[in-house]
């Protein structure tokens, strides 16, 4: 394999981003002053310097938010007011891309490119969220008769933690916040402590475009010190978390004690189904592509395929083939498709996956160890077969850059296969015939379900999980309405018609 080395020189005049966190519409150190350094994984450099927030600062953010929606300093502004500001912010992310995607890139260990399409995709979903803040709308009935005129208005849900996870800090960070503000919530933010740098920057953005104090507040830490406070704290209305399955049940557990409202987008093992009449080489290539996006860190991983037995080993050595061509090594290479993991216990995590399914009686085809350089965690692409349905690597997330290859019988069988995992948060068909690609998506228990397609999205499509992949949905027109509670107004006009007791009796 290949391994692509970057010119040297293009880090030899970066200087680390001293990040400070965001609160009551200040940019402050955390109380204790402690701050941390991220060394990036593809180069074993000092990339970003950050405060570690503790439950102090976590306070302090709360009661900002919380007097900044009491106070209505955003909530009692016009859709149009606050969408004039949503905009504000995507022409400010749009003048700052090269240097946001480039402490992603440091940050993440994911190609410069890729993460240069990120960062310029979020301003998309800020224009759109800007959209719906002037389409937010009630419904009236005057069908109750002549004295009763029903109302229905939407009002924000109030004071919202948002937690995000590291693989794509800014873009899933943008398919919350900017819906939450269109509809008139205030929001406390924890990125994750490995990916801090692109949501301070983005503080730095929304303070720019003039948002009022307390509306967002940012702060950087550890999950216990910081994530568990925003989970139960009591002036907290609801928790827009992004992340693990395993995290996603204990927060959902928390907010249930408290009866916060709670969206999920948690973990997925999803299935590509190729059939025998599929469009061969977009397939081929959706594959590869699928699973080694984003070194397959990715919640939406094509992690695995079905492939129907007819073709299933001319297939597979056509991907195998594929795979071999992906430009694996340093991130800011031009060319690199695949980067470094994002740590050692990730790593760690995927050999382990790759070694369980080899005693379990699964075949590496391609790849399995970790690339060998100076500074980086490197994995090589990988591919796994002879999988079974009931191996732990054809029903786990792996969380990296390893295909599991199964075969199927029929249709139903594949349908069957592709169900029987906790996950459903997404699935592709291959086939020409279109009575067996509607039927699949149908049946398939998954939130998205491509069609001789891979991992496309829209701002207008809603996208989220069905089982153990989460609850609620993102984007989409009523993504608004997720950050809002319904109220009843009930209006009665003319004197009293329906007495209860009248005159005494």
């Amino acid at each position: 394999m290949n391994f692509l080395k970057a010119d040297e020189t293009i880090l030899a005049n970066y200087k680390p981003y001293n990040g400070l966190m965001l609160i009551n519409g200040e940019f402050c150190d955390s109380v204790s002053r402690a701050r941390v350094d991220r060394i990036g994984p593809a180069h074993g450099i000092v990339v970003g310097n950050y405060p570690d927030g503790s439950r102090e600062d976590v306070d302090l953010a709360i009661s900002s938010a919380r007097r900044a929606f009491d106070k209505g300093d955003w909530s009692s502004l016009s859709g149009k007011e606050r969408a004039d500001i949503l905009l504000k912010v995507a022409d400010g992310i749009a003048a700052r891309v090269e240097e946001m995607a480039m402490i992603e890139c440091l940050e993440t260990g994911k190609p410069l490119t890729q993460a240069r399409g990120e960062v310029s995709g979020c301003v998309d979903l800020w224009r759109y969220a800007a959209s719906l803040a002037r389409t937010l709308h009630g419904e009236s009935y005057n069908s109750l008769g002549d004295a009763t005129l029903g109302v229905v208005i939407r009002q924000p849900v109030g004071v919202v933690s948002m937690i995000t996870p590291w693989n794509f800090p800014i873009w899933i960070l943008s398919q919350k916040l900017p819906f939450a503000l269109a509809a008139g919530c205030t929001a406390i933010i924890k990125p994750s402590e490995f990916t801090n740098g692109t949501t301070l920057m983005l503080g730095e953005i929304m303070q720019q475009a003039g948002l009022p104090r307390g509306v967002v507040n940012i702060v950087t830490g550890l999950g216990d010190k910081v994530g568990g406070p925003m989970v139960t704290h009591e002036h907290v209305d609801m928790i827009s978390f992004t992340g693990s399955t395993r995290v996603g049940r204990h927060i959902a557990a928390e907010a249930g004690r408290q009866l916060k409202k709670v969206s999920l987008e948690l973990g997925g093992k999803n299935p590509q189904i190729i059939f025998p009449d599929c469009d061969w080489e977009a397939a081929v290539d959706a594959v590869v592509f699928g699973v080694y996006f984003n070194a397959g860190e990715c919640c939406n991983s094509g992690s695995r395929i079905l492939v129907h037995k007819e073709i299933a080993d001319t297939f597979v050595r056509a991907v195998v083939e594929k795979a071999r061509q992906v430009p694996v090594g340093d991130p800011l290479h031009p060319e690199v498709k695949v980067g470094a993991i994002i740590n050692n216990n990730q790593l760690n995590t995927i050999e382990q996956a790759i070694k369980t399914a080899r005693e379990k009686g699964a075949e590496v085809l391609l790849g399995g160890k970790r690339i060998t350089t100076d500074k980086g965690i490197f994995l090589e692409p990988t591919i796994v077969s002879k999988v079974k349905p009931d191996m732990d690597i054809a029903r786990e997330e792996v969380f990296g850059p390893v295909l599991s290859v199964l075969t199927f019988d029929d249709k139903d069988q594949a349908i069957s296969i592709a169900n029987d995992t906790c996950y459903g948060l997404s699935a592709a068909v291959w086939s020409k015939d279109i009575d067996i690609c509607l039927e699949a998506a149908r049946k398939i228990h998954a939130g998205t379900v491509w069609v001789n397609t891979f991992l496309d999205g829209f701002a207008e499509l809603p996208f989220g999980g069905f089982k153990q992949s989460g609850l609620g949905r993102e984007l989409g027109k009523h993504a608004v309405e997720d950050y809002t509670e319904q109220k009843t107004i009930q209006l009665h006009s003319g004197s009293r018609t329906n007495w209860w007791l009248k005159n005494g009796k």
